[in-house]
């Protein structure tokens, strides 16, 4: 597909779902882009073929003119899509719904690391007290935020959090099926429920910590116990937990892959966070495209044809 093609396709697709979403009323001057091109293209400009910011705006002036004629300057831009962030997490929930990811037998967990800074450069940088040094079994030692996913056995996305890089996994959880249980509206990344289990690995290890999650937030958790556990699992057991699992892995390398995961910089914490959810909400898209086209759900290399 071409990617003409698949931005109109989007915006079709962002535009039905922002009509079923309560019209806010915002104070100030009035924005130059709808809050459906504002989301369409904050999502468009994920896709990893784009370096930065800066590469994607460049490429949206030369190409997307006709399509956008009011795209005003690119700080006015970025601007609108930070002010959007809750916009983009609820067309990512819909298309999510879209794809029936709240009508599973489960749910994969897993944390995965977003770097937003060169962990060696010296200073403080720009998201000082928020990023925090932490290490990751992909990347080693980083400086950003960890990201916790939740996601179908298809590979959709079904909610999303983050924490400063040091955070640990049991913590980023917690917090996650606190939110879900009782909803807030400044974590609206988490998504609903499914009701069904939790996939999980080894990061979110305690009985206890499971059993008090079932209890206040009736989120179940299935994870291998330490393998020094009196009641150790035995290794066919722990196999096809990890063959369930893997699901995770791909939707967390599509990030990286195609989304640029690890290629971002922003600036401010709401930058990151719309970002992410933009992410987040391209990779479903790109699994609502596939089905409909008869397409494995995960295949995004060749997707598009730059």
């Amino acid at each position: 597909m071409d990617p003409d093609t698949f931005l109109t396709t989007l915006y079709v697709l962002v535009d039905e779902c922002c009509t079923a979403l309560p019209i806010e009323r915002r104070r100030g001057r009035k924005s130059s882009l709808t809050r459906s091109e504002a989301v369409t293209l904050a999502l468009f400009s994920q896709w990893g073929r784009f370096g930065s910011e800066r590469d994607f705006y460049r490429y949206a002036d030369q190409r997307l003119r006709e399509a956008f004629p009011r795209l005003p300057h690119r700080t006015q831009v970025n601007r609108q899509i930070r002010r959007e962030r809750d916009t983009i997490v609820a067309v990512g929930d819909a298309i999510a719904d879209r794809l029936d990811a709240r009508t599973v037998e489960y749910e994969v967990l897993d944390a995965t690391a977003a770097p937003v800074r060169n962990a060696k450069r010296s200073g403080s940088g720009w998201l000082a007290g928020q990023a925090a040094l932490g290490r990751s079994s992909r990347l080693g030692w980083y400086e950003g935020f960890a990201v916790l996913i939740a996601a179908s056995p298809d590979g959709v996305i079904t909610g999303h959090g983050f924490g400063p890089g040091n955070t640990k996994d049991q913590t980023l959880a917690e917090t996650f099926f606190a939110a879900r249980r009782a909803p807030q509206p400044t974590l609206p990344s988490v998504g609903r429920p499914s009701g069904e289990p939790y996939l999980a690995d080894s990061g979110f290890i305690g009985a206890k910590r499971h059993t008090g999650w079932a209890q206040d937030y009736r989120a179940r958790v299935i994870c291998p116990p330490y393998r020094s556990a009196a009641k150790n699992w035995p290794p066919a057991l722990r196999r096809w937990l990890g063959g369930l699992r893997q699901i995770i892995e791909t939707v967390n390398g599509k990030l990286v892959q195609h989304f640029r995961l690890d290629r971002d910089r922003p600036h401010t914490l709401d930058g990151f966070a719309a970002r992410l959810a933009a992410k987040v909400a391209l990779h479903n898209a790109c699994c609502w495209l596939n089905r409909l086209r008869g397409r494995p759900t995960l295949a995004f290399a060749d997707l598009l044809g730059w």
